[in-house]
């Protein structure tokens, strides 16, 4: 499935994925304690190109992390048009780490929708679609996956090495569907805060069709996602790279 530009700011903000061998999946214990990063304030500068213009803006996020729940709430703003995406997840956090119970997305003049991960039935429900899949164990939503993907680095950083692949069953706004993340290996890159090294990490296309999605995880950080980038197959591009840290 094909996401476009234009829902690809959720996917920043846009982690109950386990990095292990290709052959297993990420469901499957990390840890007996998920190591999942501190509560913190990010700001991101946006830079992009759409359709051949140039693009600029900001993009905020908070994440907590206390008291076995978590929250993750970002704001996204474009020059000349403002806001264009609020969004929101929230669940609790267990021994696998991140366990998403409802992601919320309000996209530019559309209505907000609500992905809901119902434990007690078992089933993940969208108010945008009818459609419905079984929660089996280790899913996410757009916004928790990648700091879920933190949560591997911290409480397995000697599985978490270049070459290894992941995957997760990853619900978007009408629907879900299986994700694949290679690991890299650590890039020095630069940011509004200083040079960093940082692991890149990179969700694997099924085809040339798909939207390419390249991140970077700072160790030095927290392993706080530092930089993402989303790459249509026609040029257009969005890259998000972190410009201020503050923790609470």
């Amino acid at each position: 499935m094909k996401y476009k530009a234009s829902s690809a700011f959720s996917l920043l903000f846009v982690t109950s994925m386990l990095l292990v061998p290709s052959t297993q999946v990420l469901a499957q214990k990390a840890s007996r304690t998920a190591n999942v990063p501190p509560s913190a304030d990010l700001t991101y500068a946006i830079s992009a190109v759409q359709k051949g213009l140039s693009l600029n803006g900001n993009a905020s996020l908070q994440w907590r992390a206390d008291d076995g729940r978590y929250s993750i709430a970002s704001e996204t703003r474009a020059s000349i048009v403002g806001k264009i995406l609020e969004s929101k997840s929230e669940g609790r956090i267990d021994s696998n780490g991140l366990v998403p119970q409802t992601s919320v997305e309000k996209r530019f003049r559309k209505e907000a929708t609500t992905t809901t991960f119902d434990r007690d039935a078992n089933v993940i429900r969208f108010s945008a679609s009818d459609q419905t899949y079984p929660i089996k164990g280790g899913e996410q939503d757009r916004n928790s996956v990648i700091w879920q993907l933190a949560t591997i680095a911290r409480s397995t950083p000697a599985k978490f090495k270049s070459g290894s692949t992941v995957s997760a069953f990853v619900a978007g706004q009408k629907n879900a569907e299986a994700w694949s993340f290679k690991v890299g290996k650590a890039e020095n890159i630069k940011t509004g805060i200083g040079d960093m090294s940082a692991v890149k990490v990179s969700k694997v296309a099924g085809t040339d069709k798909d939207q390419k999605i390249d991140l970077w995880l700072a160790p030095s950080q927290n392993w706080y996602p530092v930089r993402i980038r989303f790459s249509e197959p026609d040029g257009d591009f969005i890259e998000q790279t972190i410009s201020k840290i503050t923790t609470p």
